[in-house]
């Protein structure tokens, strides 16, 4: 009798799930719930209005996904809840909620419901930067040892500075919230009935050493002295990835439609999770996970200390390794922008007359320039920098715009923008000592847009292979719950072991142009040139307009 797993896979926008034969790899069904809430950027629950750079969500939409894709995948397989041997999920991070002693998040109280402190906060909620400088200059003042793991810098989109925006601006919430909890966390909670903290997020986004633990509550109280037992808030019981966090409880099959009994696996994140998807359980791979952001994850086999990198952590990732992690704030959602706010009524008309999508008529368009013909560049920093400048308070720029230039050149701009942004990163890596002997990527971008991912090929001068699955986070949590039930309930003992059953790799492989690469080698110069100037303090026009902004709505 085949045996089948289930990964849930909660992404920015939407949540979806994938059923997969745990023998073979193949991949039976996916369904895709959209959140109701979506992000709450501008106004909470349609209501009250949000300052800038809040990015909410709403935890029953998690629940909501739960509801309508699990009974989705198993009803369009056909297959028996029985034959499901186990569940894991993953998400983005860092993703975070407070909650009550059991588990109820605080916007679920009457009345919480209208004050926005008490709902998740999503990764890109940057609100949080204010309190991450203080973290970060108090640290380095100190000489905080844990820093240096973190890159130097710790993010605004990282647990301590959303933390303590929270114990700052909201001290009645912070004080009501007995957990501090991320949602991929809190959902393995619902599932299972119990609090299982992973040591993905608690490595990467809440500073957690297996050793050290967090930082000491002598330096929090430093920045606030109600923020003193803030650690007390997240957890000391940390578990490995593919452990199992406990059972589907009668609730939660109600809910899903599993069975009770059925193996869940500890929560993991999204990035993190695709590492075994794409057959990677070795060092020296970069693995670039491409959607609204892109999150980069490489294996080593030992600890450097890399600035401006987003961490790295023993076993954070696979056991046995160190994970190291990097990333760019924007990536597909400044492609969203460019169509949603700069699309031209006419670009808009002919795609709508030829029956495709915007995006597919500027890229058409994009690619029938030649490397560097537009004489525009772009800096990728519309939704700040994560690595390796991590700053939010950077923005955008085009660079060389005259009245000739045409959609499909600020367009293709973005495009190499994003490109150069991940060379930024892989030759920061090198040059601290942490070799990547090849690239992959993976996401709804590498699936379907061949044109930027020659563009980043051209741009690193290396050969890119892309997953075998559209949805490589998916089938990597669908992995780790294999893992999770284990070789006797037909599952697997190692994630080695399922992925050597269950990973996938196109036969596709994008390799340089030397024409193209010899343009970009100039290019990426000055925009590296850029990225210094505006990014590292020779010139903070950028700091200094978002204060005036932030100056004139007050």
């Amino acid at each position: 009798m085949a045996k089948y797993a289930i990964g849930v896979d909660y992404g920015t926008l939407s949540g979806r799930a994938l059923l997969v034969n745990v023998e073979t790899g193949e991949e039976l069904a996916t369904s895709v719930f959209p959140y109701p809430h979506a992000v709450m950027d501008e106004f909470l629950c349609g209501e009250v209005p949000l300052e800038p750079e809040w990015a909410l969500q709403h935890p029953q939409d998690y629940l909501d996904v739960l509801a309508h894709t699990v009974p989705a995948v198993l009803a369009e397989a056909k297959v028996d809840a029985r034959d499901v041997i186990g569940v894991g999920i993953d998400f983005t991070a860092c993703t975070i909620l407070p909650t009550l002693q059991d588990g109820t998040p605080l916007c679920f109280l009457d009345e919480y419901k209208k004050t926005p402190h008490a709902y998740v906060k999503l990764w890109k909620h940057h609100a949080a930067q204010d309190e991450a400088n203080q973290i970060n200059a108090l640290a380095e003042a100190e000489g905080a040892p844990w820093l240096s793991r973190y890159g130097g810098k710790l993010s605004s989109e990282w647990a301590f500075a959303k933390g303590l925006q929270l114990c700052n601006e909201a001290p009645d919430i912070y004080n009501k919230a007995d957990r501090f909890i991320e949602a991929t966390d809190w959902v393995i909670w619902q599932l299972c009935g119990k609090e299982m903290r992973n040591a993905c997020t608690a490595g990467y986004k809440e500073c957690y050493h297996p050793v050290d633990g967090y930082p000491a509550p002598a330096f929090l109280e430093k920045l606030n002295p109600a923020f003193k037992d803030f650690a007390k808030k997240l957890s000391e019981d940390i578990y490995p990835m593919g452990t199992k966090a406990g059972e589907i409880t009668e609730s939660a099959a109600k809910l899903t439609g599993l069975f009770a009994g059925t193996a869940v696996a500890v929560g993991n994140v999204d990035a993190h999770v695709a590492i075994p998807a794409c057959g990677i359980t070795t060092a020296g791979k970069l693995l670039m996970i491409m959607g609204t952001s892109t999150c980069d994850i490489l294996l080593g086999d030992s600890e450097k200390i890399v600035p401006g990198m987003c961490g790295v952590v023993k076993d954070g990732v696979i056991e046995g390794f160190y994970g190291y992690e990097a990333g760019q704030s924007c990536v597909g959602d400044h492609f969203a922008w460019f169509v949603e706010r700069c699309l031209p009524a006419d670009y808009a008309a002919e795609a709508k007359a030829r029956g495709i999508s915007p995006f597919v008529l500027l890229t058409e368009k994009a690619s029938a320039l030649q490397v560097g013909e537009s004489g525009i560049l772009a800096l990728d920093f519309w939704n700040g920098n994560r690595s390796v400048l991590v700053d939010t308070d950077l923005s955008g720029l085009f660079l060389g715009m005259t009245l000739l230039t045409k959609p499909e050149e600020l367009y293709r701009a973005l495009i190499e923008a994003t490109a150069y942004g991940a060379r930024v990163i892989i030759d920061n890596f090198e040059k601290y000592g942490v070799s990547i002997e090849s690239l992959y990527a993976a996401g709804g971008i590498a699936e379907k847009d061949a044109f930027m991912m020659q563009i980043y090929a051209d741009v690193t001068g290396r050969e890119i292979r892309i997953s075998g699955s559209p949805q490589a986070p998916a089938l990597g949590s669908a992995m780790f719950g294999a893992l999770a039930a284990g070789s006797a309930a037909g599952g697997f003992d190692t994630i080695e072991a399922a992925a050597a059953k269950m990973a996938k790799i196109k036969d596709i492989v994008y390799r340089p142009i030397a024409k193209n690469q010899a343009m970009y080698e100039k290019l990426y110069a000055e925009y590296v040139l850029l990225h210094d100037y505006f990014g590292r303090g020779e010139n903070d026009v950028m700091k200094r307009l978002r204060a005036i902004k932030k100056e004139s709505v007050c």
